[in-house]
């Protein structure tokens, strides 16, 4: 088979993600009818996927994704880019059709016996127009549907699906959406957006969403940065998300730790291991065993120390733990200004939550948002929105850490600020004697309470009138 000219193995702006299909990887299949599937590449191993055919997965290796293949025998070949063609409307009308049994002479016995035989799909869609009764009489339109029904239908094809976090997201939302929390694109998309993930950036996530939300994290660091995941095992998680990312592990590795509820507290004493003063009469099984364990528990201290010194970028939730408690847990290590962003299939939890962090001054506007998607069907002529949509893609809460500070939000000490500039420009309106010094003290002062007294005007009215009696 003929491989088109490509950059070989890795892309140069991107060293994180493998842009060719390789020996291990997990790869997805968009079949005729839309639907996607994934499976694992071996070298000499035969992939099968249904009524669609088998093929040998040494035929992928090698290659870029985002190629279509046709599956003739064992062998595939490289199918040219589909077009859109324009569709010329007619004065055609389904309005006296009768699509019954009769209407389509051609018998799936007789069908089945073509297949048998070798004759392409094609030819078999069309000795299917040629003897529908009704088929001249459709619509343009309809006659395009119909075409892509039995492609769908008796098309040997498939395409492989770029591993990026929108269609792996979209693949797992089509396939089981309770195992990503109801977590859609559009969704995923905002909560990057709120948590400001970006490359370099060093962050937070409990992610009980099979993993949608770190592999989101890792593509969006781009080998560049710190995540901590917190999750409740003993050893690091088996996200069957990032499977299909394809990530570089020795990248992963060097950006991503992980750490369970126990670990992460900081009065907990975990065990070190304990380095034998004599190796003589220990067999080299024992030596690695030892190794791996002490390797482990210096990845662990690290972590660890990584975590309590703070200064995280933002904290992402994503679990069906009491959010206020993960909060209390793990709101000291983000920074100030730093983001929360807490995802939940239902809106009462975080309606909850909201309500609690609004009385709390360390939180800066939390808000509850819900997104909604509405798909379309994009062609020439036939721009529409779909039938059926998806209800929720889950709520989101978002809040920013602010450190509570009462000197910083005072208007005198503003005030100061500017009347030392004007000090140090040589402003002949400020007061250069100590009296007159003083007297601007006391009218800073004085402005303050008036500038009090009209904050709580405009909040509380009843404060108001019990501040003006007493």
């Amino acid at each position: 088979m003929d491989i088109p000219d490509c950059e070989d193995a890795t892309s140069a702006l991107n060293l994180f993600k493998v842009t060719t299909i390789q020996s291990g990887h997990t790869v997805l299949l968009r079949l005729p009818s839309g639907e996607t599937k994934g499976f694992k590449v071996e070298k000499d191993a035969t992939v099968s996927i249904g009524r669609v055919g088998s093929f040998r997965a040494n035929e992928l290796i090698g290659h870029p994704y985002g190629l279509t293949y046709e599956i003739r025998g064992k062998e595939l070949t490289i199918q040219p880019p589909h077009t859109l063609q324009e569709v010329e409307e007619t004065d055609a009308t389904n309005e006296l059709i009768n699509d019954g049994e009769f209407v389509q002479p051609l018998t799936l016995g007789e069908i089945e016996g073509l297949k048998k035989s070798g004759v392409h799909a094609s030819d078999i869609i069309k000795a299917q127009i040629e003897q529908h009764a009704n088929y001249s009489m459709k619509t343009e339109y309809s006659k395009e549907k119909y075409k892509q029904r039995k492609e769908a239908k008796y098309s040997k094809t498939f395409s492989t699906v770029e591993p990026t976090i929108y269609n792996v997201c979209d693949h797992w939302f089509k396939k089981d959406q309770n195992r990503i929390r109801d977590i859609r694109p559009d969704t995923l998309s905002q909560i990057l957006n709120l948590a400001n993930v970006r490359p370099g950036g060093r962050y937070i996530v409990v992610d009980e969403a099979s993993g949608l939300l770190v592999s989101a994290i890792l593509e969006r660091l781009g080998g560049e940065g710190r995540l901590i995941s917190i999750c409740d095992v003993d050893s690091p998680p088996a996200y069957p998300v990032m499977t299909l990312m394809n990530f570089r592990k020795d990248v992963v590795t060097n950006i991503h730790s992980s750490l369970n509820w126990a670990t992460a507290q900081e009065d907990y004493t975990p065990a070190v291991a304990q380095e034998s003063s004599s190796e003589v009469g220990k067999s080299e099984r024992h030596k690695i065993r030892l190794d791996k364990r002490k390797n482990a528990a210096d990845t662990l201290l690290n972590a660890r120390e990584e975590l309590f010194a703070g200064e995280y970028d933002a904290l992402l939730i994503a679990s069906d733990y009491d959010p206020l408690e993960i909060l209390q847990n793990l709101i000291l290590y983000v920074a100030g200004s730093g983001s929360i962003v807490v995802q939940s299939p239902f809106s009462q939890p975080l309606a909850e939550l909201q309500s609690k962090l609004r009385l709390d001054p360390s939180y800066l506007a939390p808000s509850i948002t819900e997104s909604w998607l509405r798909r379309y069907q994009v062609l020439p002529g036939r721009t529409h929105p779909t039938m059926n949509t998806s209800g929720s893609g889950g709520f989101l809460l978002h809040a920013i850490k602010v450190y509570d500070d009462p000197n910083a939000s005072k208007v005198s000490s503003h005030r100061q600020s500017k009347r030392r500039k004007k000090e140090a420009d040589g402003d002949s309106s400020v007061p250069q004697t100590l009296e007159s010094f003083e007297t601007a003290e006391l009218e800073e002062e004085d402005a303050t309470v008036v500038d009090q007294a009209t904050l709580l005007v405009l909040t509380d009215d009843t404060t108001v009138v019990q501040q003006v009696t007493q």
